[in-house]
């Protein structure tokens, strides 16, 4: 990994401690142009919002649609916290966004969160949702686990 995507995955990191802080789950996401320069920031707002889809990818993925041409995200690299899920890994291929690098990947949330029943778990890996779409998307992670770990420590129990 090189420096500017160490870089980028502590900036999301930073931004799901930011998240936490807010009121809402500790995840963060980022958008960069190709040479690295960041784009669009995100946290998670699925509280604050009343929103279940409001996760960081998909504020993200939001934003980014509004703001940005086809081309530009079709150039572009979406960094995150945390391994997007299912919902988030949709949003980012309709987009047109084909990179993706992120730093916890969601067993490692999983093991940090714990299972509980009444919180359900869609357990679909973001590169396999990548692989059932016509378009490639990239997927690079995990990435940084004590780092990504520390804004979920003591959040979920």
């Amino acid at each position: 990994m090189d420096e500017l995507t160490r870089a980028h995955l502590l900036a999301t990191i930073e931004l799901a401690h930011s998240a936490r802080a807010h009121g809402n789950h500790p995840f963060g996401a980022l958008l960069t142009d190709p040479a690295g320069k960041v784009l669009l920031t995100a946290e998670n707002s699925v509280l604050s919002d009343r929103d279940v889809t409001a996760h960081a990818e998909t504020n993200l993925v939001r934003e980014a649609s509004r703001t940005l041409a086809p081309a530009q995200l079709t150039g572009a690299v979406l960094y995150s916290s945390t391994e997007p899920c299912a919902m988030c890994a949709g949003a980012i291929y309709w987009s047109g966004i084909r990179r993706v690098v992120y730093a916890l990947s969601a067993t490692e949330l999983n093991a940090i969160a714990g299972v509980d029943p009444d919180e359900p778990v869609l357990d679909l890996p973001c590169r396999q949702v990548f692989a059932a779409g016509g378009n490639t998307v990239e997927a690079s992670g995990p990435h940084l686990y004590e780092e990504a770990a520390a804004p979920h420590t003591g959040y979920w129990g």
